[in-house]
């Protein structure tokens, strides 16, 4: 700044950038490989940018980018940041959880965003078996897909089975895998009821069928905090939103759910 006493006019430095979001924002578009209505660059053959109907998808988070590291779309990845600000501004206590991780996009942004907003001791917990799906079982009379859920798994496994060594590499390309993140291998009904979480401020729910969906919210939901969100990102599915209306009516939850996008959902938990 010039003084006006030398003469010259008084110029004030344009402010800095909101630098958390503006670093956020940039790994959420890494993440998707996707900004703007449009894939990043990738192997020529592969249709990308030329490509309308990929770019639709990829933003929906319905197809995602085949080199991206999260599978949902942006407004997921919004929603999982804007939560994640909220209980750390809040003081809402409680570490991160997400279920099914994929290849561990969203988890990966849960750690980012606590490094970003100076959270100093909440844990990001990466829950997945990182083997496919569990087998069919029918312990749930109420499954709407009880004794067919195999034809989920055989035309689902493949795409969704990543290793934990993988996993881990991608945290460690954003220089995001420390002793702050955890994970939790295996199925979910062996995993989660003895799983050494305290509290939890966000609880993400990625399980596509009944079982895996009723049992990480029947061992995780009582250890949500106040104030605290449960998502639920594939409730367009009969199998995952018939498991969250029947834990919801038998525990006699009544917060109200929000529609995050095409799939999502979510609620705050009141009492």
């Amino acid at each position: 700044m010039v003084s006006e006493e030398a003469g010259a006019v008084e110029k004030t430095a344009d402010p800095l950038p909101d630098l958390p979001d503006a670093y956020l924002d940039l790994l959420k578009k890494c993440l998707l490989r996707f900004h703007d209505g449009a894939t990043f660059p990738y192997a020529p053959d592969s249709g990308g940018d030329d490509d309308p109907h990929m770019t639709l998808l990829a933003g929906k988070g319905i197809m995602p980018h085949p080199q991206a590291d999260a599978k949902v779309g942006r407004e997921r990845l919004d929603n999982i940041q804007q939560c994640a600000a909220t209980v750390i501004k809040e003081g809402v206590p409680g570490d991160f959880l997400e279920t099914e991780v994929w290849r561990g996009g969203s988890c990966i942004l849960m750690r980012a965003a606590l490094k970003a907003y100076g959270d100093p001791s909440r844990k990001v917990w990466v829950a997945d078996s990182f083997d496919g799906f569990p087998p069919p079982t029918d312990k749930y009379p109420s499954d709407p897909w009880k004794g067919r859920s195999q034809d989920i798994i055989t035309r689902m496994g493949g795409s969704n089975k990543v290793t934990l060594d993988e996993v881990k590499t991608r945290f460690e390309r954003y220089g995001l895998l420390d002793d702050r993140v955890k994970f939790l291998t295996g199925f979910f009904d062996t995993t989660l009821p003895n799983a050494p979480i305290e509290e939890l401020a966000i609880l993400r729910l990625d399980s596509t069928l009944y079982p895996s969906t009723y049992e990480a919210l029947d061992a995780l939901y009582p250890k949500l905090s106040v104030g605290g969100y449960c998502i639920v990102d594939d409730y367009f599915y009969t199998m995952c939103s018939k498991a969250v209306d029947d834990y919801r009516r038998e525990h006699g939850i009544d917060d109200p759910i929000e529609a995050i996008d095409w799939t999502c959902i979510q609620w705050r938990k009141t009492r």
